[in-house]
C-alpha cells in the first residue's frame, strides 16, 4: 500500500514539472548544507550552489520554449537577470571556497548589482502589460509600502553605512545594495498590489523577488554588524528565491502572467487594510521609540516619510470616496448610470433650463416582452441582452447626454439643451438602434428585441422633474398600449385619450370624448385641481406596474377617467355642500356609481368599463356600495381606481374638506389598507408615490356648462336627456 502511494506521488511529480523542479532543487539545497565546508566538501558545495542558481535560467528558457507566452520579453528579461545572478554566484563562491577570498567588494558584487536593473525592467514591462493605467489605488498602496521600506532602509542600512568611515568603493557598494533592493521592491509591490488575476506562477514570481529582497536586507545588516559569513542561512533564502523563479516559468499558468486585467482596481480587503494601517504607523512609532530611548536621529527623514504617508493616505481616501460615489451611481450589469443619478441630474438640468429659458428632455425606454426572454432562455441570457441593449442605446446618445438603467428592463435618457422639434427624431433613433438587428444571448442563439419609448420635455410637458418623469412614463405606457415598438411624445395637456381596444369604432370614440368633457365639468364644480385626469393617469400606471395586459390597463385608465360621470345626476347642492349630508342626500350621492354604470354601458364595447365604474366604491372588506362585493370579487381595475380616486380626493380642496398633506394622505391610505382598499394596490401606489411617479395634482380652470350655476338642484330630466342624447345618437 505504501509503495503504491509512493508511485502515485512520483507520477504526480513527473506530470507536474514545476513540482519536480522544486523537489529536486530543495533536495540539492539540503545537500548543500549537509556537506561539510572542508576538504572536498568545499568544491561540492560550490558546484551544488551554482547548479541550483543556474538551474533557474534553464527553467525559464524551458518554460518560454514550451509554453510560448505572449509577450515573451518580460520572462526573457527575468531569465537574463538570473543568468547574471548565477554568474555572480559562481564568481563569489569560487572566490570563497576555492581561493579562500572574502574580499569586499569583489567582481561578484558588480555582477550582483548588474542584475537588479534587468529585474526592474522585466517587472516594469509586466506591470504595463497586466495593469490598466486607471489602477491608481494599486499604485498608491504600493507607494505607501515602498516609502515605509525606504525609510527603514535609510534608518538601518543606508544612513549607518553612509556615516561609516570606510573607503569610497566599499561605501558605494554597500549603499548600492539597499538602493537597488528598494527599486526592485517598489516595482514588485506595484505588481503584487495591482489589479488582475494572481495565478500560481504569479505567486511564485512574487516569492522570488521578495526572497531576494529579504536576504539582501539581512545581508546588509550582517555586513554592517560584521557578522556575515558565507554559507549561513541567507544562502537558503537566496536559493529558495531562485527556485521560485524557475518554478514560475515551468508552471502551466505562466501564460497568464502578461494578461491584461479587466478589473478597474483591486479590492481593499481586510488584509490590505491591516497592512496599510500598520505601514502608516511605522514612521511615528520609530520616532516615538527613538524619543523614549533618547537617541533621536534622522528626524528629517522620518518627518518627510510621515508627510508623504499622510499625503498618500489622503489620496487613497479620496479615491475610496470617489469609488463609492461611482458605485452608487453606476449599474453593475450595464455600466450605465443609476436611476438615482439621472433623477439628480434631471433636477439640475431643469433648474438650469429654467434660468436660461432653455429646454431639457427625458426619454424612458422599455424593452418589449422582455419577460419572455428570461422565461425562455434564463436570467443570464436576459442579462446579456440588457447589456447589449445598453451598449446600443449608448451608441445612439450624444456627448453630454445622461443614460441610465431606470429599473429592470427600463432605461432613461436625459438630454440637456434640446429643441422640442427634435424629440421624435431622438426617440426614433433610440428605438431603431435597439431593434436594428437581433441580439446574441448565446453563441448560437439570437433574439429580436424592440423597445417602446416615451418622451417629455421641459417646459412643454411639465415644470418639475416629477412632472416630466410622470409625463414620459404615461407616454411610454401609451406606446405599449398602441402595440409596442412605438414612440410617443408626452402631451402638453391632459387631453390625449387612452387608445381604445379592438371593436371600438370612431363613433364610440366621439362619445367617450363627450363623456370626458362631462367628467371635467363635474370636477370643475368640486375643486380647482384636476381629478379624473389624475385618477385615469394613475390607474394606467398602477395597472401596468401590476403586470396587467394592454386591455386591462386601458379599461382601468378609461374607467378612472370616467369614474365620477354618474355625479352628473347628483344635485349640485349635494356635491358642493360643506355641511354634513343627511341620510337622503347620502342615498342620492351613493347612487352615482350605478348612474355612471348605466350611462357608460349604453356605449357598445364599454360594458366592462361600465362595470368597473359601478364597483369603484366597493370596499375590500365588503362594506362598500352598491353591491357589497368583497376581496377579489371586485374587479382588479375597480380596486385600482378606488385607491387613485381616494388619493386625488384627499389631496385637493373640496367644499366639504380641506386638502390633506402628503403624509396625512399616506396615513389614510395605510389605515384603509385591507378594509377599504386592496392592500397590494395600496402598497404599490405608495411605492410609486415615494419614487416620484405619482406627482402632484395640477391646478385647472373649469367652465361648468352642464351643471348650472344657480343654487338649488339642476333639472335632472333635462340633464339626463342631454347626456343620453349625445351618447346614444
Amino acid at each position: 500500500m505504501n509503495d503504491s502511494r509512493v508511485r502515485q506521488r512520483l507520477r504526480a511529480l513527473v506530470g507536474r514539472p514545476w513540482l519536480t523542479y522544486l523537489a529536486v532543487g530543495f533536495t540539492a539545497t539540503a545537500v548543500y548544507y549537509l556537506v561539510p565546508a572542508t576538504g572536498p566538501g568545499r568544491a561540492i558545495r560550490t558546484v551544488t550552489y551554482c547548479l541550483v542558481s543556474a538551474s533557474a535560467v534553464a527553467a525559464v528558457l524551458n518554460g518560454v520554449l514550451r509554453r510560448r507566452p505572449k509577450p515573451r520579453l518580460p520572462l526573457l528579461l527575468f531569465g537574463l537577470s538570473q543568468l547574471v545572478y548565477a554568474a555572480a554566484d559562481a564568481t563569489f563562491y569560487t572566490l570563497h571556497y576555492v581561493f579562500n577570498s572574502d574580499a569586499f567588494p569583489s567582481p561578484a558584487d558588480a555582477l550582483y548589482l548588474a542584475h537588479y536593473p534587468i529585474v526592474v525592467a522585466g517587472l516594469a514591462m509586466l506591470i504595463r502589460l497586466r495593469i490598466p493605467r486607471r489602477d491608481l489605488p494599486g499604485l498608491l498602496d504600493a507607494a505607501v509600502l515602498s516609502v515605509v521600506a525606504g525609510m527603514l532602509s535609510w534608518l538601518f542600512l543606508v544612513g549607518p553605512q553612509a556615516r561609516e568611515e570606510s573607503p569610497v568603493l566599499i561605501k558605494v557598494t554597500l549603499l548600492a545594495y539597499p538602493l537597488m533592493d528598494i527599486a526592485m521592491l517598489a516595482a514588485g509591490l506595484r505588481l503584487i498590489l495591482g489589479a488582475g488575476r494572481r495565478p500560481t506562477s504569479f505567486l511564485l514570481l512574487a516569492a522570488n523577488f521578495l526572497a531576494i529582497f529579504a536576504a539582501d536586507t539581512l545581508y546588509g545588516l550582517q555586513q554592517l554588524a560584521g557578522t556575515y559569513h558565507a554559507g549561513n542561512y541567507l544562502d537558503a533564502i537566496w536559493l529558495g528565491g531562485n527556485l521560485a523563479l524557475g518554478a514560475a516559468a515551468l508552471h502551466p499558468s505562466m501564460n497568464q502572467l502578461g494578461r491584461r486585467s479587466h478589473a478597474r482596481e483591486p479590492g481593499l480587503g481586510p488584509s490590505r487594510v491591516i497592512a496599510l494601517f500598520a505601514a502608516a504607523l511605522i514612521a511615528p512609532a520609530v520616532l516615538l521609540i527613538q524619543d523614549v530611548r533618547g537617541m533621536l536621529h534622522d528626524v528629517p527623514v522620518i518627518a518627510t516619510a510621515c508627510g508623504v504617508l499622510f499625503a498618500l493616505t489622503i489620496a487613497r481616501m479620496t479615491g475610496l470616496v470617489a469609488d463609492q460615489r461611482r458605485l452608487a451611481i453606476t449599474d453593475a450589469l450595464t455600466g450605465l448610470h443609476t436611476r438615482r443619478y439621472v433623477e439628480e441630474r434631471l433636477a439640475i438640468e431643469v433648474a438650469r433650463a429654467r434660468r436660461r429659458a432653455g429646454m431639457a428632455a427625458v426619454f424612458i425606454v422599455d424593452v418589449d416582452h422582455f419577460k419572455s426572454v428570461n422565461d425562455r432562455y434564463g436570467h443570464p441570457a436576459g442579462d446579456r441582452a440588457l447589456a447589449e441593449i445598453a451598449a446600443r442605446l449608448r451608441a445612439a446618445t450624444r456627448t453630454g447626454d445622461v443614460l441610465a438603467r431606470y429599473g429592470g428592463e427600463e432605461f432613461a435618457l436625459l438630454v440637456p439643451d434640446v429643441e422640442a422639434g427634435t424629440l421624435g427624431a431622438l426617440a426614433e433613433r433610440l428605438r431603431h438602434e435597439v431593434g436594428r438587428s437581433p441580439i446574441a444571448v448565446f453563441e448560437d442563439t439570437t433574439v429580436a428585441l424592440t423597445v417602446s419609448v416615451g418622451a417629455a420635455c421641459y417646459p412643454l410637458h411639465g415644470g418639475t422633474p416629477a412632472d416630466l418623469i410622470a409625463t414620459a412614463d404615461r407616454a411610454l405606457y401609451a406606446a405599449k398600449a398602441q402595440g409596442r415598438d412605438q414612440v410617443v411624445i408626452g402631451a402638453a395637456d391632459e387631453q390625449t385619450p387612452y387608445p381604445l381596444g379592438a371593436g371600438v369604432g370612431t363613433g364610440q370614440v366621439t362619445k367617450v370624448d363627450f363623456l370626458r368633457q362631462v367628467a371635467d365639468e363635474i370636477d370643475g364644480c368640486l375643486s380647482g385641481h384636476e381629478h379624473s385626469h389624475a385618477v385615469g393617469r394613475w390607474a394606467v400606471l398602477l395597472s401596468t406596474r401590476l403586470g396587467h395586459d394592454d386591455g386591462t390597463t386601458w379599461r382601468a385608465g378609461l374607467a378612472g377617467r370616467l369614474h365620477d360621470i354618474g355625479k352628473v345626476f347628483v344635485p349640485r347642492e349635494i356635491l358642493t355642500s360643506a355641511a354634513k349630508l343627511t341620510d337622503e342626500q347620502w342615498r342620492l350621492l351613493r347612487e352615482h356609481p350605478m348612474a355612471g354604470y348605466r350611462l357608460v354601458a349604453v356605449i357598445p364595447g364599454l360594458d366592462a368599463v361600465a362595470e368597473i365604474i359601478r364597483q369603484h366604491h366597493e370596499f375590500f372588506d365588503g362594506n362598500g356600495y352598491p353591491d357589497k362585493l368583497a376581496g377579489t370579487d371586485i374587479r382588479i381595475e375597480a380596486r385600482v381606481v378606488a385607491v387613485c380616486d381616494a388619493w386625488a380626493a384627499m389631496r385637493a380642496d373640496r367644499p366639504y374638506q380641506a386638502a390633506l398633506d402628503e403624509e396625512q394622505a399616506r396615513e389614510q391610505l395605510k389605515l384603509g389598507r385591507g378594509t377599504q382598499f386592496d392592500p397590494d394596490v395600496v402598497d404599490l401606489f405608495l411605492d410609486l408615490h415615494e419614487s416620484g411617479l405619482v406627482g402632484d395634482l395640477r391646478l385647472v380652470r373649469a367652465v361648468p356648462a352642464l351643471l348650472p350655476a344657480q343654487a338649488g338642484p339642476p333639472d335632472q330630466e333635462t340633464l339626463s336627456a342631454k347626456v343620453f342624447q349625445n351618447i346614444s345618437s
